[in-house]
């Protein structure tokens, strides 16, 4: 990996950025050498994702309710697999939020974001990891997640700019 005339800190903090933006909003614009030091960290969190998503475990608690009356109730946690690949997950992308649509009431805004208290790894696991792992079952080749789309020279400094989007 090339270090894009920054320090280690700050290289990793933008690329940190970067992956999270184009996992979010599935594209980014940028330079031609970021672009490939981010796809290299994208496809692995994707992989990461991908091997880990199915491991969930069922568990049965009894619950009392506000009259004292005891009930059976059925709850999906993590296996020890997908809780690893989500706590390396947070810790290796920035964890954006949901954003409050244009005509959205803020209780709706609320309502729809009370169970998720980490958008972007919920998005890897619930949307990412079962879209790819589908296409790597079915075309029989894992990786190529990503797409380079050379856009010409950025005005100012002439550097190659291309966007960077999942397929």
């Amino acid at each position: 990996m090339s270090k894009l005339g920054k320090r280690t800190d700050q290289r990793m903090a933008m690329l940190k950025n970067q992956v999270s933006e184009l996992l979010w909003y599935g594209q980014i614009e940028t330079t031609v050498d970021r672009a490939k030091a981010v796809r290299s960290l994208a496809e692995k969190y994707i992989t990461i994702a991908m091997r880990a998503y199915q491991d969930d475990v069922k568990v049965t608690k009894t619950v009392t309710d506000a009259k004292g009356a005891k009930k059976e109730v059925v709850f999906t946690n993590d296996g020890p697999k997908k809780l690893a690949a989500r706590r390396r997950l947070m810790a290796e992308l920035v964890d954006l939020q949901e954003i409050k649509g244009a005509k959205e009431s803020k209780s709706a805004y609320k309502a729809r974001i009370k169970d998720t208290k980490h958008p972007l790894i919920e998005k890897m696991f619930k949307e990412y990891a079962p879209k790819y792992d589908a296409r790597k079952n079915e075309l029989g080749q894992g990786g190529g997640y990503t797409r380079i789309l050379k856009t010409g020279t950025r005005r100012g400094d002439a550097a190659e700019t291309c966007i960077l989007k999942l397929i």
